[in-house]
């Protein structure tokens, strides 16, 4: 079978993860690994074939151009900071390389607007690394919101991310790095809330949102501070409102609660689900199973992540069949730019201290 060739740009510890579900993607592999430092290329290969082993030893690169021009890959997976995503996604762009890029994607609007034509005038798909949207759960979720019965017309869709590191993280983290990671958690678990609540809606664009920074990182010489704690709400035409919660200070949590006219359903995991064999969702107090075609094996931790019908190996299969396909999905780069959107009006509103209309 031909498997893509995918260059991990940097070894940023995320990659770790994806490193796994790409081996279990079935029709991808990793065929390098750029560091500006060769040794860190050299030693982070050794770790991850050590676990998740491909059977052609990825190449270390010692600089991020050497990736970018090599004939030997098909596509870079970019996990760099948020605010240097920009340069290496319009040079991969134009290399005519394909993009799996970290989220949030761009550190505005105006660059993710770049990024996206840069790709489309070169004829290179872009996808952000949001794997839920990958999951098959969300096929049955989707029958369940348009069913006209369980849930009804959508009134309210309220979801919180968070997890608390330890104070460390404060001093330490790029996530507390204003200059890096300028939207901090709004960036980091903020996105996949309001991914969620615009898939809920169909895409729409809410006319109106509000944000609020809770809690900012310590300013620091050269460090801007940036979010670490922030609230928002989101307001459609129509009456429908969002709210979500997205905190680097509470302890772990990743839920979504649609409330209806006539009916309610919540994901108590929508961003990883505890079980990834059989991620499951509740409506009017009934679970609802999305079975897997294969079965949790016997002892193994139904959470991990990283086997082949998980949506972390599903997002990469969805990849590489798109690009095998030789046509661009449009609808990936439509929703990194509307979930972007959303993500600056949010932090817009959060600055300036009152509404901001979409």
């Amino acid at each position: 079978m031909k498997k893509l060739r995918i260059g991990f740009l940097s070894t940023a510890g995320i990659g770790r993860k994806n490193w796994k579900a790409i081996l279990n993607s079935g029709n991808c592999v990793v065929a390098a690994v750029a560091s500006r430092d060769l040794q860190k290329s050299r030693k982070y290969i050794r770790e991850c074939q050590a676990e998740n082993p491909f059977g052609r030893v990825p190449a270390a690169l010692g600089s991020y151009e050497e990736l970018i021009v090599s004939p030997e890959i098909d596509a870079i997976y970019i996990p760099l900071p948020t605010a240097l995503r920009k340069e290496f996604v319009l040079r991969a762009a134009a290399a005519g390389k394909h993009v799996v890029c970290e989220k949030p994607c761009a550190a505005s609007t105006a660059e993710l607007e770049a990024m996206l034509a840069a790709c489309k005038k070169n004829s290179v798909q872009l996808m952000d690394g949001v794997m839920f949207m990958h999951s098959p759960r969300l096929a049955r979720v989707r029958q369940i919101l348009d069913d006209d019965k369980s849930v009804g017309a959508i009134r309210r869709i309220a979801s919180a991310f968070t997890f608390y590191p330890g104070e460390e993280f404060f001093n330490t983290n790029i996530r507390a790095n204003g200059a890096l990671e300028p939207a901090g958690s709004l960036g980091d678990l903020g996105w996949y809330c309001i991914r969620f609540a615009l898939w809920t809606m169909n895409w729409q664009l809410p006319r109106e949102v509000t944000g609020r920074i809770l809690s900012q990182s310590e300013k620091l010489p050269n460090r801007p501070s940036s979010p670490t704690e922030f609230s928002a709400e989101l307001f459609y035409a129509g009456g429908v409102s969002v709210e979500f919660y997205a905190s680097f200070l509470a302890a772990g949590q990743q839920w979504v609660h649609v409330s209806g006219q006539k009916g309610w359903l919540l994901l108590p995991d929508f961003v990883h689900p505890f079980d990834s064999y059989e991620p499951v969702f509740e409506v009017n107090a009934k679970m609802i199973r999305c079975e897997a075609k294969v079965k949790c094996p016997p002892g193994a931790d139904a959470a991990r992540p990283g086997h082949a019908t998980a949506q972390d190996a599903r997002m990469w299969r969805n990849f590489a069949d798109q690009v095998f396909s030789g046509s661009l999905n449009d609808d990936w780069p439509m929703w990194s730019l509307k979930t972007q959107k959303v993500l600056d009006a949010c932090h817009k509103a959060a600055r300036r201290g009152g509404p901001v209309k979409l």
